[in-house]
Protein backbone atom coordinates (compact mmCIF):
# COMPACT_ATOMS: atom_id res chain seq x y z
CA UNK A 1 0.00 0.00 0.00
CA UNK A 2 3.18 2.08 -0.80
CA UNK A 3 2.35 2.88 -3.91
CA UNK A 4 0.66 6.20 -5.51
CA UNK A 5 -2.88 5.49 -5.05
CA UNK A 6 -3.84 7.61 -8.02
CA UNK A 7 -1.39 6.05 -10.54
CA UNK A 8 -3.22 2.38 -10.87
CA UNK A 9 -5.72 4.44 -13.42
CA UNK A 10 -3.13 5.95 -15.70
CA UNK A 11 0.28 4.38 -15.94
CA UNK A 12 -0.61 2.17 -18.77
CA UNK A 13 -1.46 4.70 -20.86
CA UNK A 14 0.41 4.93 -23.92
CA UNK A 15 -0.88 7.95 -25.22
CA UNK A 16 0.88 10.27 -22.20
CA UNK A 17 2.57 12.92 -24.31
CA UNK A 18 4.76 13.14 -21.16
CA UNK A 19 5.88 9.30 -21.97
CA UNK A 20 8.93 10.09 -24.03
CA UNK A 21 10.49 6.48 -25.87
CA UNK A 22 13.99 6.46 -25.99
CA UNK A 23 17.12 4.63 -28.04
CA UNK A 24 17.40 2.07 -25.37
CA UNK A 25 14.10 0.94 -24.92
CA UNK A 26 12.79 2.94 -21.99
CA UNK A 27 10.46 5.77 -21.74
CA UNK A 28 10.76 8.71 -19.22
CA UNK A 29 9.00 8.20 -16.07
CA UNK A 30 5.88 9.98 -15.34
CA UNK A 31 4.37 9.97 -12.06
CA UNK A 32 0.65 10.35 -13.18
CA UNK A 33 -0.80 13.01 -10.82
CA UNK A 34 -3.22 15.16 -12.31
CA UNK A 35 -2.14 17.89 -10.69
CA UNK A 36 1.60 17.32 -11.10
CA UNK A 37 3.56 19.54 -13.78
CA UNK A 38 6.73 18.64 -14.84
CA UNK A 39 7.85 21.95 -16.07
CA UNK A 40 7.38 23.32 -12.69
CA UNK A 41 10.93 22.45 -10.35
CA UNK A 42 9.92 19.66 -7.77
CA UNK A 43 10.01 20.11 -3.97
CA UNK A 44 13.21 17.80 -3.99
CA UNK A 45 14.98 20.68 -5.51
CA UNK A 46 14.51 22.97 -2.59
CA UNK A 47 16.28 22.41 0.73
CA UNK A 48 14.28 21.30 3.84
CA UNK A 49 13.59 24.13 6.26
CA UNK A 50 11.17 24.92 8.85
CA UNK A 51 8.79 26.47 6.50
CA UNK A 52 8.66 23.85 3.95
CA UNK A 53 9.37 20.42 5.80
CA UNK A 54 5.87 19.45 5.60
CA UNK A 55 5.96 19.35 1.98
CA UNK A 56 8.87 17.02 2.10
CA UNK A 57 6.75 14.33 3.53
CA UNK A 58 5.21 11.68 1.13
CA UNK A 59 1.99 11.94 3.95
CA UNK A 60 0.42 8.36 1.90
CA UNK A 61 3.23 6.39 2.63
CA UNK A 62 3.93 7.51 6.03
CA UNK A 63 0.25 6.71 6.97
CA UNK A 64 0.43 3.36 5.55
CA UNK A 65 4.03 2.15 7.00
CA UNK A 66 4.26 4.13 10.15
CA UNK A 67 0.79 5.64 11.73
CA UNK A 68 -1.27 2.39 10.59
CA UNK A 69 1.25 0.13 12.15
CA UNK A 70 1.43 2.17 15.29
CA UNK A 71 -2.41 2.24 15.56
CA UNK A 72 -1.77 -1.88 15.18
CA UNK A 73 0.76 -1.62 18.08
CA UNK A 74 -1.43 -0.13 20.18
CA UNK A 75 -4.41 -2.40 19.47
CA UNK A 76 -2.07 -5.43 19.73
CA UNK A 77 -1.68 -4.11 23.90
CA UNK A 78 -5.48 -4.60 24.12
CA UNK A 79 -5.57 -7.88 21.82
CA UNK A 80 -4.67 -11.15 23.04
CA UNK A 81 -3.22 -13.30 20.72
CA UNK A 82 -5.00 -16.63 20.51
CA UNK A 83 -2.75 -20.01 19.49
CA UNK A 84 -4.70 -20.53 16.21
CA UNK A 85 -3.99 -16.32 14.98
CA UNK A 86 -0.67 -16.57 15.74
CA UNK A 87 -0.01 -19.83 13.78
CA UNK A 88 -2.35 -18.43 11.10
CA UNK A 89 -0.37 -14.90 10.72
CA UNK A 90 3.09 -16.91 10.47
CA UNK A 91 1.83 -18.98 7.71
CA UNK A 92 0.32 -16.06 6.16
CA UNK A 93 3.35 -13.77 6.32
CA UNK A 94 5.60 -16.45 4.87
CA UNK A 95 3.02 -16.72 1.69
CA UNK A 96 2.29 -12.95 1.61
CA UNK A 97 6.54 -12.21 1.75
CA UNK A 98 6.81 -15.21 -1.30
CA UNK A 99 4.54 -13.21 -2.78
CA UNK A 100 7.05 -10.29 -3.01
CA UNK A 101 10.22 -12.43 -2.58
CA UNK A 102 9.76 -15.35 -5.62
CA UNK A 103 6.47 -12.97 -7.30
CA UNK A 104 7.32 -9.23 -7.26
CA UNK A 105 11.09 -9.78 -7.52
CA UNK A 106 12.65 -12.75 -9.09
CA UNK A 107 9.42 -13.58 -11.36
CA UNK A 108 8.62 -10.05 -12.18
CA UNK A 109 11.69 -7.75 -11.84
CA UNK A 110 14.53 -10.18 -12.81
CA UNK A 111 12.37 -13.17 -14.69
CA UNK A 112 14.22 -15.58 -13.21
CA UNK A 113 11.74 -18.38 -13.94
CA UNK A 114 8.38 -18.97 -16.00
CA UNK A 115 5.03 -19.52 -14.23
CA UNK A 116 1.94 -20.67 -15.02
CA UNK A 117 -1.17 -18.25 -14.94
CA UNK A 118 -2.80 -20.18 -11.43
CA UNK A 119 1.16 -19.46 -10.34
CA UNK A 120 1.23 -15.77 -11.27
CA UNK A 121 -2.63 -15.26 -9.63
CA UNK A 122 -1.38 -16.79 -6.59
CA UNK A 123 2.21 -14.55 -6.58
CA UNK A 124 -0.02 -11.34 -8.02
CA UNK A 125 -2.73 -11.79 -4.51
CA UNK A 126 -0.12 -12.70 -1.89
CA UNK A 127 1.89 -9.61 -3.02
CA UNK A 128 -0.75 -7.40 -2.67
CA UNK A 129 -1.23 -8.70 0.60
CA UNK A 130 2.34 -6.91 1.74
CA UNK A 131 1.29 -3.99 0.98
CA UNK A 132 4.32 -2.64 -0.79
CA UNK A 133 2.66 -1.33 -3.99
CA UNK A 134 1.89 -2.32 -7.09
CA UNK A 135 4.03 -5.37 -9.28
CA UNK A 136 4.26 -2.71 -12.06
CA UNK A 137 5.31 0.16 -9.55
CA UNK A 138 7.53 -2.10 -7.18
CA UNK A 139 9.01 -3.61 -10.26
CA UNK A 140 10.27 -0.51 -12.11
CA UNK A 141 11.81 0.57 -9.04
CA UNK A 142 14.10 -2.40 -8.16
CA UNK A 143 14.93 -2.27 -12.26
CA UNK A 144 16.04 1.11 -11.86
CA UNK A 145 17.98 0.02 -8.60
CA UNK A 146 19.82 -2.37 -10.62
CA UNK A 147 20.46 -0.48 -13.17
CA UNK A 148 21.86 2.35 -11.42
CA UNK A 149 22.73 0.61 -8.11
CA UNK A 150 24.49 3.50 -5.58
CA UNK A 151 23.61 6.14 -7.75
CA UNK A 152 21.56 9.54 -7.93
CA UNK A 153 19.51 7.24 -10.15
CA UNK A 154 18.80 4.66 -7.49
CA UNK A 155 15.54 5.10 -5.99
CA UNK A 156 16.85 3.82 -2.31
CA UNK A 157 20.61 4.08 -2.91
CA UNK A 158 22.42 2.77 -0.15
CA UNK A 159 25.33 6.06 -0.87
CA UNK A 160 22.69 8.33 0.83
CA UNK A 161 22.89 6.48 4.03
CA UNK A 162 21.33 3.52 6.03
CA UNK A 163 17.81 4.77 7.13
CA UNK A 164 17.72 6.56 3.79
CA UNK A 165 17.41 3.51 2.06
CA UNK A 166 15.91 1.23 4.66
CA UNK A 167 12.81 4.02 4.60
CA UNK A 168 13.53 7.21 4.35
CA UNK A 169 13.10 7.06 0.57
CA UNK A 170 9.62 5.90 1.41
CA UNK A 171 8.57 8.79 3.48
CA UNK A 172 10.24 11.06 2.18
CA UNK A 173 9.33 12.08 -1.35
CA UNK A 174 11.45 11.81 -4.69
CA UNK A 175 12.06 13.35 -7.64
CA UNK A 176 10.42 11.15 -10.38
CA UNK A 177 13.15 12.93 -13.10
CA UNK A 178 15.83 11.59 -10.70
CA UNK A 179 14.94 8.19 -10.84
CA UNK A 180 16.69 5.90 -13.56
CA UNK A 181 14.87 4.67 -16.66
CA UNK A 182 13.94 1.10 -17.20
CA UNK A 183 12.23 -1.20 -19.63
CA UNK A 184 8.55 -2.54 -18.26
CA UNK A 185 6.82 -3.07 -22.04
CA UNK A 186 7.15 -6.83 -20.47
CA UNK A 187 5.00 -6.15 -17.61
CA UNK A 188 2.84 -3.72 -19.70
CA UNK A 189 1.78 -7.05 -21.54
CA UNK A 190 1.38 -9.37 -18.63
CA UNK A 191 -2.45 -9.23 -18.05
CA UNK A 192 -1.84 -10.41 -14.65
CA UNK A 193 -0.04 -7.50 -13.87
CA UNK A 194 -2.19 -4.93 -15.65
CA UNK A 195 -5.09 -6.08 -13.53
CA UNK A 196 -3.60 -6.06 -10.03
CA UNK A 197 -2.08 -2.38 -10.83
CA UNK A 198 -5.18 -0.86 -12.51
CA UNK A 199 -6.95 -2.58 -9.13
CA UNK A 200 -4.33 -1.99 -6.78
CA UNK A 201 -5.93 -0.21 -4.02
CA UNK A 202 -9.02 -1.93 -3.62
CA UNK A 203 -6.55 -5.70 -4.37
CA UNK A 204 -4.47 -4.68 -0.97
CA UNK A 205 -7.00 -3.59 1.23
CA UNK A 206 -9.16 -6.59 1.14
CA UNK A 207 -5.33 -8.88 0.85
CA UNK A 208 -3.93 -6.89 3.88
CA UNK A 209 -6.67 -6.00 6.27
CA UNK A 210 -10.06 -7.88 5.27
CA UNK A 211 -8.55 -10.97 4.19
CA UNK A 212 -6.79 -11.68 7.23
CA UNK A 213 -9.92 -10.33 9.74
CA UNK A 214 -12.65 -12.70 7.53
CA UNK A 215 -10.35 -16.28 8.20
CA UNK A 216 -9.45 -15.63 12.06
CA UNK A 217 -13.55 -14.14 12.51
CA UNK A 218 -15.46 -17.50 10.38
CA UNK A 219 -12.41 -19.51 11.55
CA UNK A 220 -11.95 -19.13 15.37
CA UNK A 221 -14.50 -15.77 16.30
CA UNK A 222 -11.13 -14.02 16.58
CA UNK A 223 -12.18 -10.95 14.29
CA UNK A 224 -9.91 -8.22 16.26
CA UNK A 225 -6.98 -10.48 16.71
CA UNK A 226 -6.74 -11.65 12.70
CA UNK A 227 -7.49 -7.59 12.29
CA UNK A 228 -4.36 -6.49 14.40
CA UNK A 229 -1.69 -9.63 14.21
CA UNK A 230 -3.10 -11.00 11.11
CA UNK A 231 -3.29 -7.77 8.97
CA UNK A 232 -1.56 -4.56 10.23
CA UNK A 233 1.08 -6.35 12.23
CA UNK A 234 2.19 -8.46 9.69
CA UNK A 235 2.46 -6.46 6.75
CA UNK A 236 4.34 -3.57 8.95
CA UNK A 237 7.07 -6.72 9.65
CA UNK A 238 7.10 -7.80 6.08
CA UNK A 239 7.68 -4.61 5.09
CA UNK A 240 10.12 -4.06 7.48
CA UNK A 241 12.05 -7.20 6.20
CA UNK A 242 11.72 -6.12 2.70
CA UNK A 243 13.34 -2.91 3.56
CA UNK A 244 16.12 -4.61 5.02
CA UNK A 245 17.16 -5.94 1.54
CA UNK A 246 17.85 -2.03 0.34
CA UNK A 247 19.33 -1.88 3.57
CA UNK A 248 20.78 -4.16 5.51
CA UNK A 249 22.01 -6.01 2.41
CA UNK A 250 23.73 -3.13 1.55
CA UNK A 251 25.74 -2.84 5.03
CA UNK A 252 26.42 -5.86 6.36
CA UNK A 253 28.04 -8.99 5.08
CA UNK A 254 30.62 -10.37 2.36
CA UNK A 255 31.51 -9.21 -1.27
CA UNK A 256 32.66 -12.48 -2.58
CA UNK A 257 32.07 -11.64 -5.84
CA UNK A 258 32.54 -7.86 -6.75
CA UNK A 259 33.19 -4.65 -4.31
CA UNK A 260 32.93 -1.93 -6.77
CA UNK A 261 29.11 -1.65 -5.67
CA UNK A 262 27.55 -2.21 -1.83
CA UNK A 263 25.51 -5.16 -2.48
CA UNK A 264 26.88 -8.02 0.44
CA UNK A 265 26.02 -11.65 1.39
CA UNK A 266 25.10 -12.26 4.80
CA UNK A 267 22.70 -15.08 6.56
CA UNK A 268 21.63 -12.70 9.20
CA UNK A 269 20.10 -10.61 6.22
CA UNK A 270 19.08 -14.05 4.53
CA UNK A 271 17.01 -15.35 7.62
CA UNK A 272 14.65 -12.12 7.71
CA UNK A 273 14.45 -12.08 4.09
CA UNK A 274 13.55 -15.75 3.16
CA UNK A 275 16.71 -15.56 1.18
CA UNK A 276 17.44 -12.32 -0.12
CA UNK A 277 20.38 -11.62 2.06
CA UNK A 278 22.72 -13.23 -0.35
CA UNK A 279 22.38 -9.85 -2.50
CA UNK A 280 25.91 -9.47 -3.49
CA UNK A 281 25.31 -12.69 -5.59
CA UNK A 282 21.94 -11.49 -6.80
CA UNK A 283 23.65 -7.94 -7.76
CA UNK A 284 26.39 -10.03 -9.89
CA UNK A 285 23.82 -12.65 -11.35
CA UNK A 286 20.21 -11.45 -10.89
CA UNK A 287 18.85 -13.41 -13.83
CA UNK A 288 19.87 -16.53 -11.45
CA UNK A 289 16.79 -18.18 -9.78
CA UNK A 290 18.89 -18.44 -6.79
CA UNK A 291 20.05 -16.07 -4.05
CA UNK A 292 21.75 -19.16 -2.45
CA UNK A 293 23.86 -21.36 -4.20
CA UNK A 294 25.17 -23.46 -1.63
CA UNK A 295 23.30 -26.88 -0.05
CA UNK A 296 23.32 -25.51 3.37
CA UNK A 297 22.53 -21.43 2.45
CA UNK A 298 18.74 -20.01 3.81
CA UNK A 299 16.92 -19.38 0.77
CA UNK A 300 13.30 -20.76 1.17
CA UNK A 301 12.30 -18.67 -1.97
CA UNK A 302 14.63 -20.86 -4.13
CA UNK A 303 13.06 -24.24 -2.75
CA UNK A 304 9.86 -22.86 -3.47
CA UNK A 305 10.61 -22.22 -6.64
CA UNK A 306 12.14 -25.68 -7.28
CA UNK A 307 8.77 -27.11 -5.70
CA UNK A 308 6.38 -25.04 -8.04
CA UNK A 309 8.56 -26.72 -10.45
CA UNK A 310 8.24 -30.08 -9.64
CA UNK A 311 4.60 -29.70 -9.53
CA UNK A 312 4.29 -28.39 -12.92
CA UNK A 313 3.59 -24.42 -11.78
CA UNK A 314 6.99 -23.09 -12.46
CA UNK A 315 9.36 -23.62 -15.46
CA UNK A 316 12.32 -22.63 -17.41
CA UNK A 317 14.54 -21.91 -13.94
CA UNK A 318 17.64 -19.87 -14.83
CA UNK A 319 20.69 -20.44 -13.54
CA UNK A 320 24.54 -19.23 -14.41
CA UNK A 321 26.69 -21.21 -15.50
CA UNK A 322 28.57 -22.21 -12.85
CA UNK A 323 31.97 -21.83 -14.47
CA UNK A 324 30.56 -17.78 -14.86
CA UNK A 325 29.96 -18.09 -11.01
CA UNK A 326 33.07 -19.06 -9.89
CA UNK A 327 34.94 -17.10 -12.44
CA UNK A 328 33.51 -14.26 -10.44
CA UNK A 329 34.99 -15.80 -7.43
CA UNK A 330 38.24 -16.26 -8.44
CA UNK A 331 38.56 -12.88 -9.84
CA UNK A 332 37.27 -11.43 -6.78
CA UNK A 333 39.83 -13.29 -4.44
CA UNK A 334 42.23 -12.46 -6.61
CA UNK A 335 41.17 -8.77 -6.58
CA UNK A 336 42.11 -9.14 -2.28
CA UNK A 337 45.09 -10.56 -2.87
CA UNK A 338 46.52 -8.04 -5.23
CA UNK A 339 45.13 -5.52 -2.77
CA UNK A 340 47.05 -7.05 -0.02
CA UNK A 341 49.93 -7.26 -2.21
CA UNK A 342 50.34 -3.86 -2.91
CA UNK A 343 50.43 -3.49 0.70
CA UNK A 344 54.14 -5.43 1.25
CA UNK A 345 57.61 -4.91 0.26
CA UNK A 346 58.39 -6.91 -2.34
CA UNK A 347 61.71 -5.08 -3.18
CA UNK A 348 62.88 -2.50 -5.68
CA UNK A 349 61.80 -3.39 -9.41
CA UNK A 350 64.55 -5.46 -11.93
CA UNK A 351 64.37 -2.82 -14.10
CA UNK A 352 64.67 -0.30 -11.89
CA UNK A 353 68.22 -1.11 -10.08
CA UNK A 354 71.04 0.17 -11.25
CA UNK A 355 73.93 -1.91 -13.50
CA UNK A 356 77.33 -2.72 -11.52
CA UNK A 357 80.36 -4.04 -13.03
CA UNK A 358 81.89 -7.01 -11.10
CA UNK A 359 85.30 -4.97 -10.35
CA UNK A 360 82.89 -2.36 -8.53
CA UNK A 361 81.06 -5.13 -6.84
CA UNK A 362 84.32 -6.30 -6.01
CA UNK A 363 85.72 -3.02 -4.68
CA UNK A 364 82.74 -2.05 -2.57
CA UNK A 365 82.87 -5.41 -0.82
CA UNK A 366 86.39 -4.56 -0.02
CA UNK A 367 85.60 -0.83 1.24
CA UNK A 368 83.30 -2.38 4.04
CA UNK A 369 79.61 -3.15 2.32
CA UNK A 370 78.31 -6.57 2.42
CA UNK A 371 77.52 -7.14 -1.13
CA UNK A 372 76.52 -10.40 -2.34
CA UNK A 373 75.56 -11.38 -6.03
CA UNK A 374 72.69 -14.03 -5.98
CA UNK A 375 71.01 -14.97 -9.44
CA UNK A 376 73.28 -11.90 -11.23
CA UNK A 377 71.39 -9.49 -8.49
CA UNK A 378 73.59 -7.46 -5.84
CA UNK A 379 72.30 -7.29 -2.34
CA UNK A 380 73.28 -5.27 0.42
CA UNK A 381 73.65 -7.93 3.66
CA UNK A 382 74.58 -5.49 5.57
CA UNK A 383 72.04 -5.18 8.17
CA UNK A 384 70.83 -8.25 8.31
CA UNK A 385 74.27 -10.16 9.09
CA UNK A 386 74.02 -10.11 12.79
CA UNK A 387 70.08 -11.56 12.22
CA UNK A 388 71.40 -14.66 9.93
CA UNK A 389 69.61 -17.96 11.77
CA UNK A 390 73.16 -19.97 9.99
CA UNK A 391 75.15 -17.59 11.89
CA UNK A 392 77.88 -14.33 11.44
CA UNK A 393 80.31 -16.22 9.84
CA UNK A 394 78.28 -18.21 7.26
CA UNK A 395 76.90 -15.52 5.64
CA UNK A 396 80.28 -13.02 6.14
CA UNK A 397 81.90 -15.34 3.97
CA UNK A 398 79.87 -15.11 0.77
CA UNK A 399 80.65 -11.06 1.15
CA UNK A 400 82.09 -9.97 -2.34
CA UNK A 401 81.45 -13.52 -3.83
CA UNK A 402 78.58 -14.90 -6.11
CA UNK A 403 77.04 -17.02 -3.67
CA UNK A 404 74.11 -18.25 -6.04
CA UNK A 405 75.04 -22.55 -5.96
CA UNK A 406 75.93 -21.51 -1.75
CA UNK A 407 72.10 -19.75 -1.86
CA UNK A 408 70.48 -22.35 -3.43
CA UNK A 409 71.34 -25.45 -1.80
CA UNK A 410 75.70 -25.57 -1.98
CA UNK A 411 75.35 -24.88 1.85
CA UNK A 412 71.74 -24.50 2.63
CA UNK A 413 68.68 -24.62 0.34
CA UNK A 414 66.75 -21.38 1.39
CA UNK A 415 63.23 -21.60 2.11
CA UNK A 416 61.16 -19.03 0.09
CA UNK A 417 60.61 -16.65 3.06
CA UNK A 418 64.70 -16.59 2.25
CA UNK A 419 64.64 -15.60 -0.67
CA UNK A 420 61.91 -13.25 -0.24
CA UNK A 421 63.57 -11.35 2.43
CA UNK A 422 66.32 -11.04 -0.37
CA UNK A 423 64.47 -9.60 -2.57
CA UNK A 424 63.72 -6.14 0.16
CA UNK A 425 67.84 -6.03 0.07
CA UNK A 426 68.78 -5.60 -3.82
CA UNK A 427 70.65 -2.73 -4.86
CA UNK A 428 71.94 -3.53 -8.35
CA UNK A 429 71.72 -5.93 -11.40
CA UNK A 430 75.34 -7.61 -11.86
CA UNK A 431 76.87 -6.64 -15.58
CA UNK A 432 77.63 -10.29 -17.32
CA UNK A 433 77.02 -13.18 -16.23
CA UNK A 434 73.50 -14.13 -15.22
CA UNK A 435 72.42 -10.44 -16.35
CA UNK A 436 70.71 -11.45 -19.81
CA UNK A 437 68.40 -14.15 -18.21
CA UNK A 438 67.63 -11.74 -15.28
CA UNK A 439 65.96 -8.96 -18.12
CA UNK A 440 64.21 -11.89 -19.90
CA UNK A 441 62.39 -12.50 -16.65
CA UNK A 442 61.78 -8.89 -16.02
CA UNK A 443 60.32 -7.83 -19.99
CA UNK A 444 57.62 -8.32 -21.46
CA UNK A 445 58.72 -10.06 -24.34
CA UNK A 446 60.95 -12.39 -22.53
CA UNK A 447 60.89 -16.14 -22.61
CA UNK A 448 59.11 -15.54 -18.99
CA UNK A 449 56.56 -12.92 -19.58
CA UNK A 450 56.66 -10.54 -16.42
CA UNK A 451 52.93 -11.12 -14.88
CA UNK A 452 51.45 -7.67 -12.77
CA UNK A 453 48.32 -7.80 -10.47
CA UNK A 454 45.62 -5.29 -10.94
CA UNK A 455 47.78 -2.62 -9.19
CA UNK A 456 50.49 -3.13 -11.52
CA UNK A 457 52.94 -4.59 -9.63
CA UNK A 458 54.70 -7.73 -10.35
CA UNK A 459 53.37 -10.89 -9.43
CA UNK A 460 56.33 -13.33 -7.61
CA UNK A 461 54.95 -16.66 -7.38
CA UNK A 462 56.87 -18.98 -4.94
CA UNK A 463 59.85 -20.85 -6.41
CA UNK A 464 59.64 -18.35 -9.41
CA UNK A 465 61.80 -15.62 -7.34
CA UNK A 466 64.73 -13.82 -9.58
CA UNK A 467 67.36 -15.56 -6.76
CA UNK A 468 66.09 -19.37 -6.76
CA UNK A 469 67.43 -21.38 -9.43
CA UNK A 470 67.80 -25.12 -10.13
CA UNK A 471 69.80 -26.76 -7.40
CA UNK A 472 72.89 -27.78 -8.13
CA UNK A 473 73.58 -31.82 -9.27
CA UNK A 474 76.63 -32.95 -7.07
CA UNK A 475 79.34 -34.55 -8.71
CA UNK A 476 79.90 -37.75 -8.47
CA UNK A 477 83.34 -38.70 -6.94
CA UNK A 478 86.14 -40.92 -8.17
CA UNK A 479 85.13 -44.05 -5.96
CA UNK A 480 82.21 -43.72 -7.14
CA UNK A 481 82.76 -43.66 -10.61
Amino acid sequence: MTSNAKEPKMALDAKSPAATPLNDGTTDYVPLRKKYNSKEPHITEQPITWANWYKHINWLNCFFILFIPFLGCVGAYWTPLQLYTGIFTVVYYFNAALGITAGYHRFWAHRCYKATLPLRIYLAAAGAGAGQGSIRWWSRGHRSHHRYTDTEKDPYSAQKGFWYSHIGWMVLKQNPKRIGRTDVTDLDADAVVVWQHTNYIKSALFMCLVFPTLVCGLGWGDWLGGFVYGGILRVFFIQQATFCVNSLAHWIGEQPFDDRNSPRDHVITAFVTLGEGYHNFHHEFPSDYRNAIEWWQYDPTKWSIWVWKQLGLAYDLKQFRQNEIEKGRIQQLQKKLDQKRSTLDWGIPLDQLPVMDWDDFVTEAKNGRALVTIGGVIHDITSFIKEHPGGKAFISSAVGKDATAIFNGGVYNHSNAAHNLLSTMRVAVLRGGCEVEIWKRSLPDGKSPMLTDSTGQRIVRAGDQVTRTAQPVPMLSTEAR
